[in-house]
C-alpha cells in the first residue's frame, strides 16, 4: 500500500525528531570509549557490551600480558568505528522510516 503526500512528510517528520546525531555519537566515541557508549546509543547493543568487555578484560589481564593484546584489538577495534558512524546513523535512519512507515500505513483509515 502506497503512502500518501501527507503521510509521507509525516513520516519524514518523524523521522528527524527521532535521528541520532552523528556529532553525539562522535562525542560519545571520543569521550567515553572503554564503555562503548556510542555503539550502545547507536543501538548496537551487543557491540557496545562486547567492547566493554574486551577493554575491561584487556585493561585487567593486562598484568600477565595477554591483555595488551586484547586492548590492541579493542583499539582498533574502536578507531575502525569512528569511520562506521556515519553509516550507522544512516541505517538507523532506514530503520526507524520503515517501522515508523509501517505504523502510519496500518494507522491510516481504510
Amino acid at each position: 500500500m502506497a503512502l500518501t503526500t501527507e503521510q509521507m512528510m509525516l513520516v519524514e517528520q518523524r523521522v528527524t525528531n527521532e535521528k541520532k546525531s552523528a556529532g553525539l555519537a562522535y562525542l560519545l566515541w571520543f569521550f567515553l570509549p572503554a564503555f562503548g557508549a556510542h555503539r550502545f546509543y547507536l543501538g548496537s547493543t551487543g557491540v557496545g557490551v562486547a567492547q566493554l568487555l574486551l577493554f575491561w578484560l584487556g585493561l585487567f589481564s593486562s598484568v600477565i600480558l595477554i591483555g595488551f593484546f586484547l586492548l590492541a584489538v579493542w583499539g582498533i577495534w574502536v578507531l575502525v568505528d569512528a569511520f562506521l558512524i556515519p553509516g550507522l546513523v544512516d541505517r538507523d535512519v532506514m530503520e526507524r522510516r520503515q517501522r515508523i512507515g509501517l505504523d502510519v500505513g496500518l494507522a491510516a483509515p481504510a
